[in-house]
């Protein structure tokens, strides 16, 4: 398989690199983050980035956008543009709102950690960190060095 033309600086694994996510990005929106188990006699419930969106807009509209923008938005578009990069379809001047927009994705790193630890804090239930925070964070942090290799070239 030959890869597209691209800009005259990617290299192929980057920009291979790059194109995966936009395969596992969305199958992390759908993986669960975590398991919650409110009392020892009930079955936990799996909780993903789409899960908790849809529990988040029926409390707090303006808030499940705010976390939607920085969930799913900011990294997709980063990937895209990135890709649009590498393909020699948009200027390379735009590289620092892309990394912006890099900057977007990690915030919601920090957020769902932030939930596990007040989470446990209560003593209300039970919470299990589940694989899909580490493809998430994976992502994320893919996205992030990608970034940051095609800065320096």
């Amino acid at each position: 398989m030959t890869l597209p033309r691209t800009h005259p600086r990617a290299h192929p694994a980057l920009v291979w690199s790059n194109l995966a996510l936009l395969i596992l990005f969305p199958l992390a929106w759908f993986a669960p983050l975590m398991r919650a188990q409110l009392l020892p006699f009930f079955g936990a419930d799996d909780i993903s980035v789409i899960s908790g969106l849809l529990t988040l807009w029926e409390e707090d509209v303006l808030l499940a956008l705010i976390v939607a923008v920085f969930a799913l938005i900011a990294p997709i578009l980063k990937t895209v543009a990135l890709a649009l990069i590498h393909l020699g379809r948009l200027p390379a001047r735009l590289r620092p709102g892309v990394s912006l927009l890099g900057k977007l994705a990690m915030a919601d790193i920090f957020l769902i950690a932030l939930y596990i630890v007040i989470a446990k804090g209560m003593g209300v239930g039970r919470l299990e960190v589940a694989w899909g925070l580490y493809l998430f964070t994976g992502c994320v942090l893919a996205s992030l060095i990608i970034s940051r290799i095609e800065s320096k070239h």
